[in-house]
Parts: C-alpha cells; sequence; structure tokens
C-alpha cells in the first residue's frame, strides 16, 4: 500500500493541514501524520527523514510557516519528493513562507504549492504515487472528470440564467 507522510512544525498548521490528509485518504493511501519542528526538534526531524524509505514512506509532505525550513531539512535527508506547503502568517499573509520553502538551494528541491495548499500538496502527492500505482492514476483521471463535469454543469446553468435576464 501507498503510505504517504505529512508533518508540520506545529500543530497549530493542522487546520490547514487536514486537506493533504484527507484527499490521501479518500484515495486510499496511509498517512503518517507528525509534528516536527525543523528548529525546536532537529534530531527528530533528521531522524525521521533519514528513516522515512525504511518505513515505507515514499512521499513527505511538510507544511511550515514563517521561516518555513521544515521541507528543506527533511530534502537534506532523504532522498524521497518532499512536498512543502507554506502556512499562511500574519506577517506577510504566507509570502514570506512561501519564499523559504520556494528558494531551496541546488541539490536540495522541494516542490511547492501555494500558501495553505494542503489540498493540492495531496493531489500532488497522488500523482507522484500515481507512477507507480495505477489505481491511484484512475482514481485522479476520474477524480478531474469530476472537476470537469461539475464545471460543465455550473455553466450551463449560468448560460440558463443569463437567458432569463
Amino acid at each position: 500500500m501507498a503510505k504517504v507522510a505529512v508533518i508540520m512544525g506545529s500543530k497549530s498548521d493542522f487546520p490547514v493541514v487536514k486537506p493533504a490528509v484527507k484527499v490521501l485518504r479518500d484515495f486510499g493511501v496511509e498517512t503518517e501524520v507528525r509534528v516536527i519542528s525543523a528548529h525546536r526538534t532537529p534530531e527528530e526531524a533528521h531522524a525521521f527523514a533519514a528513516g522515512a524509505r525504511e518505513n515505507g514512506v515514499e512521499a513527505i509532505i511538510c507544511a511550515a510557516g514563517k521561516a518555513a525550513h521544515l521541507g528543506g531539512v527533511v530534502a537534506a535527508y532523504t532522498t524521497l519528493p518532499v512536498i512543502g506547503f507554506p502556512v499562511k502568517t500574519d506577517m506577510m499573509g504566507g509570502l514570506d513562507s512561501l519564499l523559504s520553502i520556494v528558494q531551496m538551494p541546488s541539490g536540495i528541491p522541494v516542490a511547492t504549492v501555494g500558501v495553505n495548499g494542503g489540498e493540492n500538496a495531496g493531489l500532488l502527492a497522488l500523482q507522484i504515487l500515481g507512477i507507480k500505482y495505477p489505481a491511484i492514476a484512475e482514481k485522479l483521471s476520474a477524480y478531474k472528470a469530476a472537476m470537469k463535469d461539475k464545471i460543465n454543469s455550473d455553466d450551463a446553468a449560468l448560460q440558463s440564467e443569463l437567458t432569463e435576464l
């Protein structure tokens, strides 16, 4: 079974992490969800990242705000794909977090989604897993087809409303 780790720098980040966990679980992917801080628990971050592959993890999602170093620290200790998503902050609305995650040095890539982009982080992990797991790729195709159908339905409803004006 596919497994994705979802880690956050603080438990207060959980509300924006929930959509990532939900979409992964909706697709039948096992999740390991943890609070690990790059700054306050660096030894745990190192140990978690270094042992992730041996623990069956195939991708890691890291949510962090402010300095947002969690994804980079994790990526330094693993060859697994790491997806970072910045958490909105009061200081700069999450721009500080976004820049901290996306501006990684050469050799330490962290794929990055938008601020508070938990669902997209989960979907990106699913797309990565879909390379290995055809059933996940098929579910993603169905997911995208359902989105298309919803937009087409919304457009038809709008067109109907417009004729009544």
